[in-house]
């Protein structure tokens, strides 16, 4: 996939950028797609459930609270996401096993790395729309991200 976020928004007046606030963490670090939403809280059970299905080449937008008491994502849950052909995932919270991480073909944002493991107790809410670093996510919107930034759109850009 070839674009630069930097002339999607020269040529785009209406997308939506967000706040510099992630890294890097997979080894793709250009990837878009259509988003799928969840709000969860220090419990990755429906990132995991979420990142089971097909994803068709779509982006896993995560709104984890900004937490970075737990990682939300670590190594087996990534190659999940490559193995059901998702294009990346951001998460307003922390990962882990990022050795692993930063080897797979898969896009992963995050805020920061943090060892612990989240917990389980299936709560959170799916395909709703979440708010974090001066953007709301819609489901089905689409979402660009490269070296340059993480922008969102209404439409499809490409």
């Amino acid at each position: 996939m070839h674009f630069l976020t930097t002339d999607l928004c020269d040529d785009n007046d209406d997308v939506r950028v967000l706040e510099p606030l992630f890294r890097d963490f997979g080894d793709a670090r250009r990837f878009a797609g259509r988003i799928v939403t969840l709000k969860l809280f220090e419990d990755n059970s429906l990132v995991r459930e979420t990142l089971t299905e097909t994803g068709n080449g779509r982006v896993l937008v995560v709104d984890g609270g900004g937490s970075t008491r737990c990682a939300l994502m670590g190594d087996q849950i990534g190659e999940l996401a490559v193995a059901n052909s998702w294009a990346g995932v951001v998460i307003y919270g922390c990962v882990r096993d990022t050795v692993v991480l930063s080897s797979l073909p898969l896009g992963v944002k995050a805020l920061a790395v943090h060892p612990k493991k989240s917990l389980k107790r299936g709560e959170g809410q799916r395909d709703i729309p979440v708010s974090f670093a001066g953007v709301t996510f819609h489901p089905g919107e689409w979402l660009y991200a490269d070296e340059d930034g993480i922008i969102v759109s209404s439409r499809a850009l490409l």
